[in-house]
């Protein structure tokens, strides 16, 4: 009887023995197989990284590739105020160059002056009466070809030949140009229409307009 309690008292020694070295392996081998939910949380972690440095610097994000102008832009400019425009009268605007937001507001560039040329043909295009003070009350022929377009004061009209003027301001921020646009009334200088946009870097460089300012004394 002694001898068949021992022989029960090994074997189950030895059972336990076996289950927790089979516990250890197990518990090991989980650990040195990452399972597939690490690998996937591996995965998302790398591509936030990536992510993360292909935004690190906004200012410099360039789209392989869009296609959006400045032509899109501000054709929306356009319709911002036209849906804000607080007058129903017959209005006759005249077009003049965007400036720098500083301290002399007299300092354009060739983005300034790009945008009215292109507001002359959205204005026209919204059926409003658009007058460009810049046509002269002749022709000047030469040799270099037929001119009626100046910004000499002393050749343009004198006499008030819009009731309202467009314009507006530009401010360089850290991922494009914000413009200030606005209609304003000549005599009573109240602000009719209103529109702000950005004009995101990427779609000026692909247009080839130049930044630099050009003071206008």
């Amino acid at each position: 009887m002694t001898t068949l309690i021992k022989r029960i008292a090994f074997i189950s020694s030895s059972v336990a023995i076996l289950l927790l070295a089979g516990c250890n392996l197990f518990d090991g081998s989980a650990k040195a197989q990452p399972t597939q939910n690490d690998h996937l949380d591996q995965r998302i972690s790398q591509a936030e990284e990536k992510e993360g440095e292909a935004y690190q610097d906004s200012t410099q994000f360039t789209p392989l590739k869009h296609h959006k102008t400045l032509v899109n832009y501000v054709e929306q400019i356009a319709l911002d105020l036209v849906d804000t425009m607080l007058t129903d009268e017959d209005i006759s605007i005249g077009v003049a160059s965007f400036v720098d937001l500083d301290a002399h507001l007299n300092n354009s560039s060739q983005l300034g002056n790009q945008l009215s040329e292109s507001f002359i043909h959205q204005l026209q295009k919204f059926g409003y009466g658009v007058v460009d003070f810049k046509t002269t009350d002749h022709v000047l022929v030469n040799k270099r070809g037929d001119f009626v377009f100046s910004r000499d004061i002393e050749k343009l009209a004198r006499r008030h030949l819009a009731s309202h003027v467009l314009s507006g301001t530009l401010i360089y921020r850290g991922n494009g140009v914000e413009v200030n646009t606005r209609i304003i009334d000549v005599n009573s200088k109240r602000v009719v229409a209103s529109s702000q946009k950005i004009l995101p870097y990427f779609v000026l460089n692909s247009a080839d307009i130049n930044l630099q300012r050009a003071s206008v004394n």
